[in-house]
């Protein structure tokens, strides 16, 4: 209890008297800070205390001017504090052999920085089988994104003190369960794999779309998670989704820019000036949905991909090729048969065959649904309706197995894995780049 006050008061503190440059290393080095911290003290409570009192430290020390190195400079003292502390724990443990070898890794470790794969370890960690996946999705938002547990608890709508217990429960059991700190070798990755994109992804959209704060997008979280998913997809280069996701987020990123307007307002995709859009990105996005599909049967992330590439290589909203969304949808659908996808595909039927079609497809849908809470309502104009669909932000659909254990009729196996041939008329679905200049 008297440690949880301390901390509370350093907090307020800190808060109260917090520098700019002190502000803008937090939110932009966190999250690797503490990865690089946790590697050599192997606890994440100890470093998260360490590095919170280091940036407690650099408030009060830079008044003057930040040093030349700010990371460094908080990696440094962040370790000199975790060895403080683990020098007091040795004492009231009465030096046990677990604490001593903690204290004497520590004072041994010379390194003055995060590795560049630390933040990649810490995700495998946080999203480790044995804790529970709401338990993984809110320790990776609170180490790598650096999101406060007040912050996170509204974004899982529960109380406060609630996930402030759920996140020490999680941390306890990576120390007590000895969950080890490492990206996982080849034969127990791919049963780990999809809780990690999961939770990246999740990363993405929270910068994406933050929840919190002024801005519309965090643009720190958006990179470290492009960052990571490319970690990801250069550790599994023979795997097709982690190429997927990383696609999916550079493209969507791709748009950043031109998401609101000058006063913050939401600005519609189709509203979008596509002139100041990433073309370096969409490129790279694109070619990274090519070689996912041609490379075996497509996955959720993938196909959200593809779907997310036709809208971009399209010159102006009017060209884009609404049939091949639309087959698109209809295959995503055959893995992930959720109302959201459905939705989605309908109104792509919509646009690409007419509103009386998609609202066809909306009507058999919510007639056959036994729950029709978890199934949006039907907007009173078709036009509108589809309009406030197309102009949707990105969704997360957790990648499931592969086949589907109940495809439909139209989209078996085969017809899954050939992403490219029909929808209706024989018309081809593969990727046509568009150079837009």
């Amino acid at each position: 209890m008297a440690h949880g006050v301390a901390r509370k008061r350093r907090a307020r503190s800190y808060d109260a008297r917090i520098s700019v440059p002190v502000d803008r290393l937090y939110r932009t080095e966190y999250g690797r800070l503490l990865a690089g911290l946790i590697r050599v003290v192997r606890d994440v409570q100890i470093a998260e205390d360490a590095l919170q009192d280091a940036f407690a430290a650099a408030v009060e020390q830079w008044r003057d001017g930040e040093p030349d190195t700010p990371a460094a400079w908080i990696f440094g003292t962040a370790r000199h504090k975790a060895i403080d502390r683990l020098r007091r724990r040795e004492l009231e443990a009465d030096r046990t052999p677990v604490v001593l070898g903690l204290l004497l890794d520590l004072e041994a470790d010379r390194s003055d920085g995060p590795a560049p794969e630390d933040p990649l370890r810490l995700l495998f960690t946080c999203c480790h089988p044995a804790l529970a996946p709401e338990a993984q999705v809110a320790l990776t938002l609170r180490t790598l994104s650096g999101l406060s547990t007040e912050e996170i608890a509204r974004a899982f709508l529960v109380p406060a003190a609630t996930m402030a217990q759920r996140l020490v429960r999680a941390k306890a059991k990576i120390r007590d369960a000895g969950i080890p700190y490492e990206v996982p070798v080849d034969h127990a990755l791919g049963e780990r794999l999809e809780g990690v994109m999961a939770a990246l992804y999740l990363v993405f959209n929270e910068g994406y779309s933050a929840t919190f704060g002024d801005a519309l997008v965090r643009r720190d979280l958006c990179a470290e998670a492009v960052r990571l998913a490319r970690l990801l997809a250069e550790l599994l280069p023979d795997r097709t989704e982690p190429r997927g996701l990383l696609a999916l987020m550079l493209l969507h990123d791709s748009r950043r820019d031109t998401r609101q307007n000058a006063d913050g307002t939401l600005v519609r995709l189709e509203e979008q000036d596509r002139s100041r859009w990433d073309r370096a990105q969409i490129a790279e996005g694109a070619e990274l949905v090519r070689s996912a599909l041609v490379a075996g049967p497509p996955g959720p992330y993938a196909l959200q991909a593809a779907i997310a590439a036709l809208h971009a290589e399209a010159p102006c909203a009017a060209d884009t090729d609404w049939p091949q969304i639309a087959a698109l949808y209809a295959v995503l659908y055959a893995l992930q048969p959720t109302p959201i996808v459905e939705l989605n595909r309908a109104v792509a039927v919509a646009m690409a065959d007419g509103p009386d079609r998609g609202l066809e497809l909306i009507d058999r849908r919510a007639a056959s649904s036994p729950d029709t809470t978890s199934w949006p309502r039907r907007a009173p104009s078709s036009s509108a309706g589809s309009a406030g669909v197309t102009g949707r932000e990105p969704h997360i659909f957790v990648p499931s197995t592969w086949p589907p254990t109940k495809p439909s009729a139209a989209f078996s196996r085969r017809a899954c894995w050939r992403t490219t041939r029909e929808k209706n008329n024989q018309r081809p679905l593969s990727i046509r780049p568009r150079v837009v200049r």
